[in-house]
């Protein structure tokens, strides 16, 4: 067997790994001993391997920030109080709240990304569904995930895989939105309509129509000033072409120094809770990536990309599109989005297939619940609200909701000019 099956059989197994997580061991466990054992075979040396790991640098940086903006958030009381203004306005009505949560869950993504949504609401939305007493908190908590990866278009900072698509390349602000705003409205537009159409028997329930909504306590108010802080602050990045990751771990590490110490507490009532195996998670795909990168993948992938462009613009626009979807969720969006940055970064191919290529990246993981690591953090998130959706439910969820949505964003790019 050659050195290359070997490499790309290792990167299959440790990616089925983190899928699939055998024995129930967490995520990260199969990416880095996929990474490992390629440097115990001799298959890449440990120069190329840091290389890998340094590339993912920037997305080390903004999981770190937003995890702590979300866990002295919780600390706080910040989530239990959205949740009860949430339950308050929604009267009573399940279908309301499902709006109310949808409409947050959008705003969230597109100002804070994809990540900040699975890590930021979910635990607002979990209390929120406590409060209002639902008997089933299902449907409100697949918001987190569907909305999380529909809505990840519609600015630069909306999902970090976007800045790997793009690279060095990354349209200014004023040529994103108006290449973007048509695929996203469709894309969240659908997502809404037949999540919230799959959910119909589950949002006949009642809830609780008297809620009392607590005083948000002065630590509470600072946590949400410092996460709308980083909104701003990411916006301005973005327009000013600058990486995201370390903005966001200064606005969150700012964030939770200013409230422990306005508190009066110690790092650790933050720390303890933080799910860090995220991190080297995401370290162990990079360097897989490198690994499949040195084997000539992505030179292969350019190539085919390059004829296809050549060939017919609308066809490749709609193969790519369809080909990367598919592929996040068989290996997960951040390898999958590295593999095919490089690839239409290389082969300079025309705006509609970007466009596509971007598209399937971001929406494409709402079929399984490990398409993307914004769908692993919302996952991890329910554990720790002692909440489990089965890779299956996921599944028969995502084959009716992601495929329409997938497909009409990918028609509505085609009509950007």
């Amino acid at each position: 067997m050659s050195p290359h099956v070997i490499t790309w059989t290792v990167a299959v197994l440790a990616t089925g790994g983190v899928i699939v997580r055998p024995f129930n061991l967490p995520e990260a466990i199969w990416a880095v001993a996929g990474a490992v054992l390629l440097l115990a075979m001799g298959l890449l040396s440990p120069q190329d391997a840091l290389t890998g790991v340094a590339k993912g640098r920037d997305v080390y940086l903004f999981l770190f920030g937003m995890m702590l903006l979300a866990e002295i958030a919780r600390e706080e009381g910040l989530f239990a109080w959205l949740a009860a203004v949430a339950t308050s306005h929604a009267k009573g009505s399940a279908r309301r709240l499902f709006l109310l949560t949808y409409g947050v869950g959008t705003i969230v993504t597109i100002f804070l990304s994809n990540d900040a949504t699975a890590v930021v609401l979910t635990p607002a939305v979990a209390a929120a569904v406590d409060t209002a007493k639902a008997e089933k908190p299902l449907p409100y908590l697949l918001i987190c995930a569907f909305i999380a990866n529909a809505a990840s278009f519609v600015l630069p900072i909306s999902n970090p895989a976007n800045l790997v698509i793009y690279g060095s390349h990354m349209p200014p602000l004023l040529q994103w939105l108006p290449a973007y705003a048509l695929p996203s409205v469709v894309s969240i537009a659908v997502t809404y309509l037949l999540l919230r159409w799959t959910q119909r028997g589950a949002l006949g329930q009642e809830i609780a129509t008297d809620v009392p909504v607590p005083i948000l306590s002065g630590a509470g108010k600072t946590a949400a000033i410092g996460i709308a802080a980083t909104a701003i602050v990411l916006l301005v990045a973005s327009a000013l072409d600058v990486a995201l990751g370390l903005p966001t771990a200064i606005a969150g590490t700012a964030t939770a120094a200013v409230v422990l110490i306005r508190e009066r507490k110690g790092p650790w009532i933050v720390v303890k809770d933080i799910s860090w195996g995220v991190l080297p998670l995401v370290a162990g795909l990079f360097v897989l990536v490198e690994a499949l990168d040195k084997t000539g993948l992505i030179r292969m992938i350019t190539a085919l990309l390059h004829d296809e462009a050549q060939r017919s613009v609308a066809w490749a626009t709609w193969g790519a599109g369809i080909v990367v979807a598919v592929a996040s969720n068989l290996a997960n969006n951040l390898p999958t989005g590295l593999i095919a940055g490089a690839a239409v970064q290389n082969a300079q191919v025309p705006d509609p297939i970007t466009r596509a290529v971007l598209i399937g990246v971001d929406l494409g993981p709402n079929l399984s619940v490990t398409g993307s690591l914004a769908t692993i953090l919302w996952l991890t998130a329910l554990r720790r609200e002692g909440q489990t959706v089965g890779a299956g439910t996921f599944l028969k969820l995502g084959l009716v909701v992601m495929p329409p949505a997938l497909v009409l964003a990918i028609g509505a790019a085609l009509l950007v000019k």
